[in-house]
């Protein structure tokens, strides 16, 4: 990634307040938040954060408040506990019935963030968003810094911001917490400023304080962003998303200011292929893609519209029935991320999915690279440490389909080809009937 701010000037430049400041203890561990007179050597500076602007007269004093952190940890966990009780009751995840495909793929992807999310397409009113939203659940706990809007991971530099990074190199103690992974909506009438985030340009006028308020990209940071319907999002936020998932950080540029923040998320979309089709520059950005069909199966129909009728009678009682499932599916997830990184494949199967990827014409290396994620996700979600060639054959059609040129003349389905090429590099004699 190229330098997210420039070069300072060799000039000093000292823009006095217009009003004295109240004297600042420097006794605490967390950082000041009065406001702080500064444009010092070309850089106007952002809650310890350098910004090169450009030298002109201005009209006003200008003073950098830092809104982002002004919230206390213990205010944060009282808040987040408050918006936690208000929230509308969520259908629980392991009450959901069939959808095995959907579901195994957003497991995966909670597991291994770094498959790339999930696109789920299929017939309206078939529990895409219900399936997704039912997540938050599960989702377990990761530790952040304390009143960063960021989300900051004290011990990944790529997914720190630029004020955390500042304070470990000045050698300051950092006060951390844990909080559940965020999942962020994104609506399909958002504005470029809401997802980015945008500068106050009505308080810099009035006070003087040019303040930052971060968006939804800065939230979804080491979290969940879906967007529902994403085949129908406005092509400018496409553009935003594109540059967010391709680079993992978010850069906004207003009025002569460059704020730069990390911006990794999974990336969950779903939507009906019968409203449009997705941009294939984003449609390559998900790491795997589920088809989700209409249950035809009498039975299982029933089944869901009695669950469903007793989730709406009473929310409450019906996800105490599940609990048990529940806690059972978080404790496996949360082994599942634990035991990951000592998962190994051996390099025959590598070289085999590479060469199934070859023989489909699948551009670039981005299937051959989520498919070995998804296989070793799968291996540790099952309590193994190695891959099998079933693992394999679980996720390939997921993380390929979505991957292949289209032809337009080709009737049969595109993951059905891909379950074809697998059995036959892998030597799995020949394919008669759908593996999944």
């Amino acid at each position: 990634m190229t330098s997210l701010f420039g070069t300072s000037s060799s000039s000093t430049v000292a823009m006095l307040a217009s009003r004295p400041l109240p004297p600042c203890s420097t006794k605490s561990s967390l950082p000041s938040f009065s406001t702080i007179p500064v444009l010092l050597q070309g850089r106007k500076f952002y809650g310890g954060i350098g910004i090169p602007v450009k030298k002109r007269k201005s009209q006003f004093h200008v003073l950098v408040s830092n809104v982002a952190t002004e919230i206390s940890p213990a205010q944060e966990q009282a808040r987040k506990l408050a918006s936690t009780e208000s929230q509308r009751p969520v259908y629980p995840f392991s009450a959901i019935v069939g959808q095995d495909e959907m579901k195994l793929c957003l497991l995966l992807n909670v597991i291994d963030p770094k498959i790339g999310g999930v696109m789920i397409m299929g017939d309206r009113g078939t529990g895409k968003s219900t399936a997704v939203r039912s997540l938050v659940d599960l989702l377990p706990e990761i530790k952040v810094v304390a009143g960063d809007p960021y989300n900051s991971d004290p011990d990944d530099p790529e997914l720190m911001g630029i004020e955390v990074q500042e304070k470990i190199s000045k050698g300051e103690e950092l006060s951390l917490m844990l909080t559940k992974i965020n999942m962020v909506d994104l609506p399909l009438g958002a504005t470029e400023d809401r997802v980015c985030g945008t500068i106050d340009i009505e308080k810099a006028l009035t006070e003087g304080v040019k303040a930052f308020e971060p968006g939804l990209l800065a939230k979804s940071n080491r979290g969940i962003l879906y967007v529902d319907e994403v085949n129908l999002l406005d092509d400018h936020l496409v553009d935003v998303l594109l540059d967010s998932a391709a680079s993992g950080w978010n850069t906004v540029e207003r009025e002569g200011i460059s704020i730069s923040h990390p911006a990794r998320f999974i990336l969950i979309g779903s939507g009906n292929p019968e409203e449009g089709e997705l941009r294939p520059q984003l449609l390559d950005r998900f790491g795997m893609h589920a088809q989700v069909g209409t249950v035809k199966d009498a039975e299982l129909r029933v089944k869901i519209v009695e669950e469903r009728a007793r989730f709406d009678r009473n929310p409450k009682e019906f996800r105490e029935s599940y609990n048990a499932e529940q806690e059972k599916l978080q404790q496996q997830i949360s082994s599942a991320r634990s035991c990951l990184s000592a998962v190994t494949i051996d390099h025959d199967l590598r070289v085999k999915i590479s060469k199934v990827c070859a023989e489909l014409n699948v551009d670039g290396l981005r299937g051959d690279i989520v498919t070995n994620r998804a296989a070793r996700a799968l291996a540790a979600l099952k309590g193994r440490d190695k891959v099998t060639t079933e693992d394999i054959a679980t996720v390939i059609p997921n993380c390929l389909r979505h991957r292949l040129r289209k032809d337009p003349l080709e009737s049969i389905d595109s993951g059905l080809l891909v379950i074809e090429k697998f059995y036959e590099v892998f030597s799995w004699g020949s394919y008669s009937t759908p593996f999944l």
